[in-house]
């Protein structure tokens, strides 16, 4: 039977400036759950850029060095955006919701774009 420790739950703010202290903060969390699946909850993020996937690519590498299974819980959507563009939202499990465009889409057209005359 596999126990889960307690929820690890991220920053509002995952960018470059904030990844080394998240991680940090974060292989502190991972050395006192004693748990087989590390909980980490992303609801909270309301900023982020790929920083974010390499700091969660590291502990999905903590994970697997420590013999436990990552569980990324509630990830916004822009989170599993990134992860679907760039490859690894298999290798963090998060999932992805169907692509929506705006609802203007294809409804606007591009203003006049005004003849510059070229000088010689």
């Amino acid at each position: 039977m596999s126990s889960t420790g307690t929820m690890t739950a991220l920053p509002p703010s995952l960018t470059l400036k904030d990844a080394q202290a998240v991680l940090e903060s974060l292989r502190q969390s991972f050395a006192a759950d004693s748990g087989d699946v590390w909980r980490i909850d992303a609801a909270p993020v309301t900023q982020l850029d790929t920083s974010a996937l390499a700091v969660l690519l590291e502990c999905s590498r903590m994970a697997v060095a420590g013999k436990r299974k990552l569980e990324i819980v509630n990830p916004p959507a822009r989170m599993s955006d990134l992860a679907h563009l760039y490859g690894v939202d298999g290798l963090l499990g998060v999932e992805t919701a169907e692509f929506q465009p705006a609802a203007n889409v294809g409804e606007s057209k591009p203003a006049e774009i005004p003849v510059v005359p070229i000088l010689r």
